[in-house]
């Protein structure tokens, strides 16, 4: 597998251009399967996870290109079964059901794979798709739903906030027969992007971005042209960047609203955040101030940040309490950070992390996806040579990672795996 060596200690100074959100991109991906017409993505990230699902709908029947970062789609599917050699690279591959529901009245979905960071229940899904009608049970590692006659419209109360769940019953209300109501969905900026992207084919949506989205059934779908949202993750990880690395980077195609949480934890810390419509400047002010966090369903602070910013509270100045409230396993960083010197002691959902002036050399292994790039990001502060290893967790969500950051300064190369 492959690694890279980091040889950090220097400041991160430029312009870096934000890619297309993959958390938006994976479910747009699948409305390939809701309409015979085409339908055009921009700004779709080249990552292993696009590029599955891409797999995924081929597999399914569905004709798809890719030029760049623009995917056409066309055609619909031609079979109903995502097997568990496609669907295990990636739990997201666990949205191909709600359209496949609405659309063929059938599916079979291997229950999904991906990284190892908790859980992820597919019942949100399945109560959602109930809800709108549809028989289901799990058998046999699958995911085995039918409604013969069609979906129909419902109220489908979810007992807790789920991104992915809320994204399966917005594509399977959209042909439903009549009105559906969706209540205590998420808000992410990645569903509001999803429902822009349905009525840009013809869908009748209505709510998305409060806690209740009602969706007026139709009976097809036609074709559209749609612009990924930026991937306000990735934007977050370099602003996180530059605060810890002393350094100045301006981000650009993002949007500060969809980082709220972030920048305003990012000043506590002592960094100057300017923002315009599309673009967010980070300048680091001396060493970091610790500050507290606790991870929280958008508009809270993003889980997808977490990593990253206890990497930052790691080397601040004084000692934060990180509080993670999504996921159960997502502190499987911290022994490798505390293999760099880190000071951090974990007591449940709970991490304490002491700052220390600075972190040492040491070779490390990534775990997840969010994981691994807290370890860039630690590697990026410590003067000489740091290695991470399993680094194939990065390309799942990073766009062009070495390349970005090495036009802003820092040192850094890919080791081939032999």
């Amino acid at each position: 597998m492959d690694g890279l060596e980091i040889d950090g200690g220097k400041p991160l100074q430029g312009d870096i251009i934000i890619s297309g959100a993959k958390n938006a991109a994976l479910p747009l991906l699948c409305l390939g399967l809701i309409s015979d017409a085409p339908l055009i993505l921009e700004n779709v990230p080249e990552l292993a996870d696009t590029i599955s699902m891409e797999g995924l709908l081929r597999h399914l029947g569905v004709d798809v290109t890719r030029e760049g970062e623009i995917v056409t789609m066309r055609g619909g599917a031609r079979r109903y079964d995502a097997p568990y050699d496609l669907v295990r690279k990636m739990r997201a591959s666990v949205l191909v059901l709600g359209p496949l529901l609405a659309r063929y009245g059938e599916a079979r979905v291997s229950l999904p794979g991906g990284c190892a960071i908790g859980t992820r229940p597919v019942d949100l899904h399945v109560r959602a798709m109930q809800g709108l009608g549809a028989v289901v049970e799990l058998a046999d590692g699958y995911i085995q739903a039918r409604a013969p006659g069609g979906l129909s419209g419902g109220r489908v109360v979810f007992p807790m906030v789920s991104v992915g769940a809320t994204e399966n019953a917005l594509m399977a209300a959209a042909l439903a027969k009549g009105p559906s109501e969706l209540v205590n969905v998420a808000r992410e900026p990645e569903i509001i992007d999803l429902a822009n992207c349905l009525n840009a084919m013809g869908a009748r949506i209505t709510g998305h971005g409060t806690g209740t989205i009602s969706v007026e059934g139709v009976d097809e779908l036609h074709g559209a042209t749609h612009a990924v949202i930026s991937d306000r993750i990735e934007a977050g990880t370099f602003a996180i960047a530059a605060a810890m690395t002393g350094g100045d980077l301006t981000l650009q195609r993002t949007r500060a609203r969809t980082l709220d949480a972030l920048l305003m934890v990012l000043r506590e810390t002592g960094a100057t955040v300017t923002e315009t419509d599309d673009t967010i400047r980070v300048v680091a002010n001396g060493r970091p101030v610790a500050a507290d966090i606790t991870t929280d369903p958008f508009p809270g602070f993003p889980t997808d940040l977490q990593a990253q910013f206890m990497a930052m509270m790691c080397i601040a100045d004084g000692s934060s309490r990180i509080s993670e409230t999504i996921f159960e396993n997502r502190f499987m960083h911290v022994p490798e950070l505390l293999r760099m010197g880190a000071d951090i002691q974990v007591d449940g959902g709970i991490a304490m992390v002491r700052g220390r002036e600075f972190l040492t050399p040491a070779p490390v292994m990534a775990t997840d996806l969010r994981a691994s790039v807290s370890l860039v990001l630690a590697a990026l502060t410590i003067e000489g040579e740091s290695q991470i290893s399993r680094i194939y967790h990065l390309d799942r969500g990073y766009s062009r990672l070495e390349e970005k950051l090495g036009n802003c300064g820092a040192q850094l190369r890919r080791i081939k795996a032999s």
